[in-house]
């Protein structure tokens, strides 16, 4: 059969253009992408110079190609304004009840919960702005015979304070299909009944606190774009409650997101958008918020700024009175922990070692998974530095609480345990280590319903 002859994407040209962007450049970075999304891809700067010519790359590769162009130019760009034609990716509903129902019902079904949770992370992403948003949940129709009032607003406020409990102490394997389940069989149904405009406004702002706990919590099983997608939603809800406090909570949550995957620049203008938008609050939020601030300008190598934040931090959260909010609290664990990663990004090892340490010895007993993550951490660290017997006590402490946590974050600090070990392997410690993580793992593997462990 004779080829046909192709018409050049001009459209592509264009944003490669913009950016300075090369042929090889873009493809590493589609590459990357699809990684993320589960596609392997080998594209290399033959394959982009073929897309520019007018061939199209495989539609599972398109969502790639257009997350790749965002992140290089630093902005939002779509299939189609590449010229790769429509992604097949279904649009986003503006109606944050619709939102928050779609995401929790496909959450709670086992035959599409492996596809939401492989949901790209998007580097480039619009942030609403609060004014934006702000009042704007008239737009969903309340269903005329079911009304809601100060009982069912408390109901959720409590379920939410009790799935927090049990991420704390359990881990988000366990609280986010609770989570997910009463958010598609209680809270969604509750945003679309009847009351007045007061309770309406209370349940939607209850409503934002546990969709924001539920992004965090698939934000921490590793499943970013799903995250991502709950904090969108969280902050849709925060701006119809006119709930300032959650949305620049679900803000800081975005932001620390993002510096988990290494994009400073997101991470820092997603914790000053936070600050910004933040309105006169207490020193506790203010610390919460700057702490943020003081990790981003870390990654971004501001150490004026980074240190600046870190002492504003400080100050706040000694204002501080003693009630310390369990949903999006900040305390002095919190603040160490903010410390360690300034130290660490800005190359100060020792340091950042030690105000871990700091962490950990402030934090609340019953905090077991934060604890476990900062404790994986610690060791991780210790063993980049080559201080490989104090790496296996703290690996130690970090089996007792792993143990008994189902935490995807823990099971990839597990991984990091079993592979950091293997050069050392010769060492007393090392062995008898390596011996107890073998029989953690086959506890776990036992008690897993799939008879094997989620790392």
């Amino acid at each position: 059969m004779a080829s046909r002859s192709r018409t050049p994407n001009l459209a592509l040209a264009g944003l490669m253009r913009e950016g300075e962007i090369k042929n090889a450049q873009l493809a590493r970075a589609v590459n990357r992408v699809g990684a993320e999304l589960g596609v392997i891809l080998h594209y290399d700067k033959t394959s982009v110079s073929h897309w520019l010519k007018g061939s199209v790359p495989k539609p599972q590769a398109r969502p790639a190609v257009a997350e790749a162009l965002s992140r290089l130019l630093g902005r939002p760009v779509t299939s189609a304004e590449a010229g790769l034609g429509e992604s097949g990716e279904p649009l986003e509903s503006p109606d944050a009840a619709a939102g928050v129902a779609d995401l929790s019902r496909a959450d709670v079904d086992p035959s599409r919960r492996a596809v939401l949770g492989a949901g790209l992370y998007s580097a480039g992403l619009v942030v609403p702005a609060f004014e934006d948003v702000a009042g704007r949940g008239e737009s969903a129709a309340a269903a005329p015979t079911v009304r809601i009032g100060r009982g069912d607003v408390a109901t959720v406020r409590k379920m939410t304070e009790r799935i927090a409990d049990i991420l704390d102490d359990l881990g988000g394997g366990h609280a986010r299909p609770m989570a997910a389940a009463f958010l598609a069989n209680t809270v969604g149904p509750y945003l679309r009944a009847g009351g007045t405009e007061a309770a309406r406004k209370a349940m939607r702002s209850a409503a934002s606190d546990l969709v924001y706990l539920t992004g965090w919590m698939a934000m921490y099983e590793r499943e970013h774009g799903l995250g991502q997608k709950y904090y969108v939603n969280a902050l849709k809800l925060a701006g119809q409650a006119d709930d300032h406090v959650t949305y620049c909570r679900t803000l800081r949550g975005m932001a620390l997101q993002a510096s988990h995957l290494g994009y400073g620049n997101t991470a820092l203008s997603l914790a000053d958008s936070a600050a910004e938008a933040a309105p006169a609050s207490g020193p506790r939020l203010v610390a919460f918020l700057r702490g943020q601030q003081a990790h981003g300008a870390a990654m971004v190598k501001d150490r004026r700024q980074a240190f600046a934040r870190l002492r504003e931090t400080e100050e706040a959260l000694s204002r501080a009175d003693g009630r310390n909010d369990h949903l999006g609290g900040y305390d002095r664990a919190a603040y160490e922990f903010h410390v360690a990663h300034v130290l660490w990004e800005l190359g100060d090892r020792g340091a950042s070692v030690k105000a871990l340490r700091r962490s950990n010895l402030h934090r609340p007993e019953g905090e077991r998974q934060g604890r476990l993550h900062a404790t994986g951490l610690l060791a991780t660290r210790l063993m980049e530095m080559r201080h490989v017997e104090e790496a296996c006590r703290e690996w130690d402490r970090f089996l007792d609480d792993y143990a008994g946590i189902s935490s995807a974050r823990g099971d990839e600090h597990f991984a990091t345990l079993r592979n950091g070990l293997r050069p050392y392997r010769r060492l007393p410690a090392v062995r008898a280590l390596s011996g107890r993580a073998r029989s953690v793992a086959h506890l776990k593997a036992a008690w897993s319903p799939s008879g094997g462990s989620r790392s």
